[in-house]
């Protein structure tokens, strides 16, 4: 697997990790866990998601 592909990659595990965290932090995904209910968490979440969108875009108009 190429590096640019594994980055992708990477990318797009950020940004599903970044949703059970939002999915969590608003309570929607139930189970036990400190992370339930609690919107920091669902903001960490957001954050990993925009992030991956940034990278996803700048890798798309980045130039070899």
């Amino acid at each position: 697997m190429s590096r640019r592909a594994t980055l992708r990659m990477t990318a797009i595990l950020v940004a599903l990790v970044g949703l059970v965290f939002i999915g969590q932090g608003f309570g929607l995904i139930r189970n036990r866990s400190f992370m339930v209910d609690d919107v920091r968490w669902a903001v960490i979440g957001a954050v990993m998601v925009v992030g991956s969108l940034a990278f996803a875009a700048w890798d798309r108009t980045r130039r070899r």
